[in-house]
């Protein structure tokens, strides 16, 4: 066993392969692992906040993805139903970054992205099924391909295996994780008939519900659903609830004309929205980034724009630093403050938009007047990310005297 790679990265999604190919760019010897020889349509992420497009930029991926998979939102529309004024943001106008948001079909953009992993040098082993990976200051994986196993170490792992990350176990870190609140139902629908310039985002605060409509171009829209567990509301999953599912997204505010010729075209699936967490997530020779190192509410989004932070922050400390080890703990360090940031304001907004109970729907509808009469009280999670400020004076000026 010789230590024939820089960098052993195990998964090829948007964190593995961009992580991958920016760092085979600059001569280093990568290796990626990923299990899947064909990527399949799944729920999950596809939504590129400003913020996280502005990360898409510094990867150098913008126009790989814009001429490939990616379809760009110019404007947002969110809609508080009864609360709020209706509200179209032009994201290029009011944004800092001066974008709109990137969305994709998640298995096309896999596979792109992993492409030009390949193409810059990175090497790629798909069906590779890692079994173990040990810390130390050269670190080892194990991985079984067919009926043959191999052992490679290298000067780090970055663990990008996902939100039931099994590195995370392996380099023994501890996972923190939220109490249950929302609960989130994802579709793809094809032939909605809704504006695909814009991100449709509509909340009904009454029954603690929303749903966000996500354009995907050629007539595809991801189509996000969901409500507050405590409402003791059935979970949806399969095409026999779609009409169900549709059924939620026009309470919670969707134009019921949209969905008159709305077909499903992938899985109906629900999940917990609960943020699970690695403090810290470098020890010893193992890094974890993406999901793997955090997840947040994908309620509100973030989640993408994250792992792509996490890509561009590992990159650069990778590229400037020699020591590694120094390195690592550099990138958990930063990676803390702004995963932190997000989650602070990610549970502001769901005490503020869908908590039940008598306190809460004061505590709301004081907060919504602050709201009308200075719009700014509101966390900018779209435009300015986790460098909206989330400290106890920025609580106090949503929430006032209810908080």
């Amino acid at each position: 066993m010789t230590l024939q790679h820089d960098v052993i990265i195990i998964g090829g999604g948007i964190a593995g392969s961009v992580l991958g190919k920016s760092l085979a760019e600059q001569a280093k010897r990568v290796l990626i692992l990923e299990r899947e020889k064909v990527f399949r349509d799944r729920v999950r992420g596809e939504y590129v906040h400003p913020w996280g497009v502005s990360e898409i930029r510094a990867l150098g991926i913008f126009d790989l993805l814009k001429q490939t998979c990616g379809h760009v939102a110019r404007y947002r529309i969110n809609q508080v139903l009864d609360a709020l004024p209706k509200y179209k943001r032009d994201m290029v106008e009011t944004s800092p970054h001066k974008t709109g948001s990137m969305h994709f079909f998640h298995p096309e953009m896999q596979e792109e992205l992993l492409k030009a992993a390949s193409n810059s040098g990175a090497d790629i082993r798909r069906g590779a099924v890692v079994i173990d990976a040990k810390p130390g200051p050269n670190p080892i994986v194990f991985i079984r391909e067919g009926e043959k196993e191999y052992t490679y170490k290298s000067r780090l792992i970055v663990g990008a295996d996902g939100r039931t990350s099994l590195c995370r176990n392996w380099a023994g870190f501890t996972t923190q994780r939220d109490p249950g609140r929302l609960v989130i139902m994802g579709a793809l629908l094809l032939g909605v008939n809704a504006p695909d310039d814009a991100v449709h985002y509509y909340i009904n605060p009454m029954r603690h519900e929303f749903t966000v409509l996500t354009p995907l171009g050629n007539s595809r829209y991801r189509s996000y659903t969901g409500f507050h567990q405590q409402e003791g509301r059935r979970r949806l999953s399969g095409n026999k609830d779609i009409d169900e599912f549709i059924s939620i997204a026009i309470s919670a505010g969707a134009p019921s004309e949209w969905f008159e010729n709305a077909v499903p075209t992938g899985p109906l699936a629900s999940f917990d929205c609960a943020d699970t967490w690695v403090p810290h997530p470098y020890a010893n020779g193992i890094a974890l980034i993406g999901d793997a190192a955090s997840t947040s509410d994908p309620t509100f989004g973030c989640g993408l724009s994250l792992a792509l932070r996490d890509v561009r922050v590992m990159r650069d400390l990778l590229l400037t630093e020699n020591n590694w080890d120094l390195a690592g703990h550099q990138y958990a360090t930063e990676h803390d403050h702004y995963f932190d940031a997000i989650h602070r304001l990610t549970d502001w907004m769901t005490k503020l938009m869908y908590e039940p109970g008598p306190l809460a729907e004061a505590r709301r509808g004081h907060a919504f007047a602050r709201i009308i009469e200075d719009p700014k009280r509101l966390p900018d999670l779209a435009g300015l990310g986790p460098e909206f400020p989330s400290d106890e004076a920025a609580y106090r000026n949503l929430f006032g005297d209810h908080a």
